[in-house]
This record gives C-alpha cells, sequence and structure tokens, in this order.
C-alpha cells in the first residue's frame, strides 16, 4: 500500500470514527461518526494539547493535506475529537501520544471554550505538557514537528495559515 492509499484509508478511518456530540452548553447528547457531526453542523468534543520543552519553546507541527479540516496548515497544539466514552483527560492523552508519539507525562488542565466557525462547531478543552524527548510524527497526519519559541509561532501566525482553532486555545495558556 502506497503512502497516499494509506492517508486515505486512515482519513476513512477518521469520518466513521463515532465521536462525543455535544450542545452549546457542552451537555452529552451522544455520539455520532464524525463525518456526520461536521456535515450536519452539529457540536463534537476536542482535546488541544500544548506541548512545550523545558526550554519554553513549544511544538508546532504542519498537518498533512487529506485532514479534513485545515489541511496543510500549521498547528500549535496536537489534539483531536473526544471518542465515544472518553473524557477529555483520556483523549488528549490518547492524541498526543498517536500524533507526536509522547507518552507518560502529566498534562496540565487549562480550562474550556466553546469554538464556533462554519464546519468546525466543538467544546474544546486545553491541556499543556513538557516533552524534552524526540518527536515520533503520526505521518498520516503530521507532516513535520519541530519546537520554537511561542513569539515566533505567533508571529508566523500572520503570515502562515494556522489553525484558528488551536490559536485560539493557545491564547488561554500564554499571552504575548
Amino acid at each position: 500500500m502506497s503512502y497516499s492509499d494509506k492517508e486515505a484509508a486512515h482519513r476513512a478511518a477518521s469520518d466513521a470514527e463515532a465521536i462525543v456530540w455535544v450542545d452549546e452548553q457542552d451537555n452529552l447528547l451522544g455520539a455520532l461518526p464524525r463525518q456526520e457531526i461536521r456535515e450536519r453542523g452539529l457540536i463534537g468534543r476536542a482535546t488541544f494539547i500544548l506541548l512545550f520543552n523545558s526550554a519554553g519553546e513549544l511544538c508546532v507541527h504542519r498537518r498533512t493535506l487529506s485532514k479534513a479540516v485545515y489541511p496543510g496548515y500549521w498547528d500549535v497544539a496536537a489534539g483531536g475529537m473526544v471518542g465515544a466514552g472518553e473524557s477529555y483527560a483520556e483523549s488528549a492523552a490518547r492524541e498526543l501520544e498517536e500524533e507526536l508519539g509522547v507518552s507518560g507525562v502529566p498534562l496540565t488542565p487549562h480550562g474550556q471554550f466553546f469554538f464556533d466557525q462554519p464546519d468546525n462547531r466543538i467544546w474544546c478543552a486545553v491541556f499543556s505538557a513538557v516533552w524534552d524527548g524526540p518527536l515520533n510524527v503520526q505521518p498520516e497526519e503530521v507532516m513535520e514537528a519541530n519546537f520554537i519559541p511561542v513569539a515566533q509561532a505567533l508571529a508566523d501566525s500572520r503570515t502562515r495559515p494556522y489553525c484558528p482553532d488551536s490559536l485560539a486555545a493557545l491564547q488561554r495558556v500564554v499571552t504575548p
């Protein structure tokens, strides 16, 4: 199977994955396939994990072109949709390990907020973690990743496509 075939298979599985469905107050309504939530303009739950190294630099990564939302954009947070039966914290730990290969680190919670844009309506839980080890990116979701100063990430976001939802998460943790 070629790399693009693997990416397509990953996307199909991701679209069919049952994720948490909530209302505008983050009350649980059930679980539906990710694609259905997106197509019907419903609200899901998502996690954002801001990964820093001990020097205070932030891990930024570029999303693959096969992503349904913000393909090819730069992202300041690992994360994703909360799966059926998962808590925000369980989802955050799973997503950090899947996307960047980081596990076993304490996750610090930074609250929740509602992000509401067409094709991306989500209740978001923000976490941060510190990691000085190697990154092992998931090639179906992440093209490249590296640590840069927070100020550089914020400056880059004014001239390059950055995910607006993860930038909103970052603003809740650091102020420029």
